[in-house]
């Protein structure tokens, strides 16, 4: 049976990779947070849309089982590294989790979940006129990465924080 854990050299690993603690919401008696990523992390939901100009689908990640939340949907994504901005992180973590061209992406908006110590930026995009994408799961970070129906994405195991935000994402693209 194959190791379910990945080895080191098999990760994209950068500077920016480690947990930081924040104390958003403790005041009202909660637990302290753990997040990935020394500077922040960013992640791409992508999205085509129908032939009447509806969104039909995102670009999900099925999240292997040792990473953080694993078992969960969301969106590619992870740490960004020092200097770099949520854009430059979500579409570089998207070639490296989802073998997706940045120049097959035209950005729409950002959704940033702040922390205080710690942010998260998803940076909510559609495919270029004229390009063809075709996500894949290209790391040991994905059980699985596809085209996922708008309409299924209440079935699915999504991550607590996606799931919060996804009306305020699929606005973003109305907008």
């Amino acid at each position: 049976m194959p190791n379910p854990f990945p080895s080191r050299d098999a990760l994209h690993r950068h500077g920016g990779d480690g947990w930081v603690e924040c104390t958003f919401g403790t005041a009202d008696g909660g637990e302290p947070h753990r997040h990935w990523g020394r500077f922040g992390a960013a992640g791409l939901l992508l999205a085509r849309r129908d032939r009447s100009g509806a969104v039909s689908d995102v670009v999900l990640q099925h999240r292997a089982l040792w990473s953080d939340q694993g078992g969960t949907w969301g969106v590619p994504g992870g740490a960004l590294d020092a200097g770099e901005s949520a854009e430059q992180g979500a579409l570089r973590e998207t070639r490296e989790e989802a073998g997706i061209d940045p120049a097959a992406v035209a950005v729409r908006g950002t959704h940033v979940l702040d922390h205080g110590v710690w942010r998260y930026t998803t940076v909510v995009a559609e495919v270029a006129p004229g390009a063809q994408v075709v996500p894949a799961a290209t790391d040991p970070e994905s059980l699985e990465v596809r085209w996922a129906r708008v309409g299924e994405l209440a079935g699915l195991p999504l991550m607590p924080a996606f799931r919060e935000a996804l009306p305020t994402l699929l606005a973003l693209l109305d907008g």
